[in-house]
């Protein structure tokens, strides 16, 4: 029976690249919080999800998450908001690409009278 022997090195490469590290090295994070003008509307809380949700189609999108308060009660904690938007680029240049998208524009221009406030919190790696 022939045994290969393994460089330890070039076995770590193979490991790497098959396998890559779970964390990510470069991201642009857009983090958008909506106060709905009528927050006890069900019927404006679906509206704004569903435009939301058209968005996600947007090719510069790397992921996305809608999300609503979670029920944690902290002092540093603001839970005031109706609804969030979380999305992630690759670039800054994704997510500017992403402003000018006619899908975003569309959902300003018939979504934006739901809303009394947005708050957005852009980031990138430290």
């Amino acid at each position: 029976m022939l045994r290969r022997s393994i460089h330890p090195q070039k076995s770590l490469v193979a490991v790497l690249y098959l396998h890559p590290p779970l964390f990510v090295t470069t991201m642009f994070i857009h983090h958008v919080f909506f106060w709905l003008k009528h927050p006890a509307r069900a019927e404006d809380l679906l509206q704004l999800q569903e435009g939301l949700q058209r968005l996600s189609s947007i090719s510069s999108i790397r992921t996305q998450h809608i999300g609503r308060p979670a029920s944690t009660h902290r002092d540093v904690i603001d839970a005031s908001y109706s609804l969030s938007w979380l999305t992630t680029f690759d670039t800054a240049a994704d997510e500017a690409s992403y402003q000018q998208d006619p899908l975003h524009l569309e959902f300003v221009a018939t979504c934006a009278y739901l809303w009394e406030k947005v708050v957005v919190y852009d980031s990138v790696d430290a």
